[in-house]
């Protein structure tokens, strides 16, 4: 039987993907809602700490959940919509003072529609370490040069400042590590914001078990890169954020 090329099997999976994998349709609001039941039912929840925004169609707004909620008990009625002075423009309640570095992303990066930020317990780990990550096994892929890392602590992200040296940091990248903080994820999407928050955390903590064994391998870079396209490719991560939302309910 004749070999044939690995990118003819990667063309007929993106289009069969396309065609039997068809996302949930839902609201702006209810996506955020699962996207928040997804990041505490992995553990990703520090309090009031976590963060997490979409871009509104508004100029200079963007929705979050309204402050004083956890990630667990978030309902599509609880997100507001926020102006760059973080004036509440729809809905009722005030937006966690520490999104207002989310506006200077907003503002660099044109293509970025959701951010999240956590203090997840793994990713905590490795930054209180501050630690970049090793890119060293197939599911930490989706990082690969696609993973900033700031190594400087420049304080509660309640000013203008802080949101300034993230964005920079973050520069072009989808996911940044805060070394003594936690982490940052973006998205052309909220899924896809989501699908990198949960996979960052795994990373982090595959990193901390592996460095028992030793230092770490980084994995080839032309496979990397290639496992990293194919990971994020669209049809994946919003059928795995489905699955996600269809283990909230489970666990609900």
């Amino acid at each position: 039987m004749d070999l044939r090329a690995k990118a003819y099997f990667d063309e007929r999976a993106t289009r069969e993907m396309r065609e039997h994998l068809k996302p949930a349709s839902r609201t702006l609001q209810e996506t955020l809602a699962f996207a928040c039941r997804i990041l505490a039912m992995t553990g990703q929840e520090a309090g009031l700490a976590g963060q997490i925004s979409a871009r509104s169609t508004r100029k200079d707004a963007y929705w979050t959940l309204r402050f004083g909620l956890g990630f667990d008990e978030a309902t599509p009625d609880d997100f507001i919509e926020v102006d760059r002075d973080l004036n509440t423009l729809s809905g009722n309640g005030m937006a966690n003072p520490a999104t207002r570095f989310h506006l200077w992303v907003y503002q660099a990066r044109a293509d970025v529609q959701s951010i999240i930020h956590t203090h997840s317990p793994w990713v905590s780990a490795l930054v209180a370490a501050r630690q970049p990550l090793v890119v060293a096994q197939m599911d930490m892929t989706p990082f690969h040069d696609d993973c900033a890392f700031l190594a400087d602590w420049p304080g509660v992200p309640i000013a203008d400042q802080e949101g300034v040296i993230i964005s920079q940091a973050l520069g072009e990248k989808r996911s940044i590590l805060l070394a003594h903080h936690g982490q940052l994820t973006t998205g052309n999407c909220v899924e896809e914001a989501t699908y990198l928050s949960v996979y960052l955390e795994r990373a982090a903590r595959m990193q901390v078990r592996a460095q028992t064994f030793g230092p770490l391998t980084p994995l080839s870079a032309t496979l990397a890169q290639e496992a990293h396209d194919y990971l994020l490719k669209p049809s994946i991560v919003r059928s795995t954020f489905d699955y996600w939302c269809r283990q909230t309910k489970k666990a609900a």
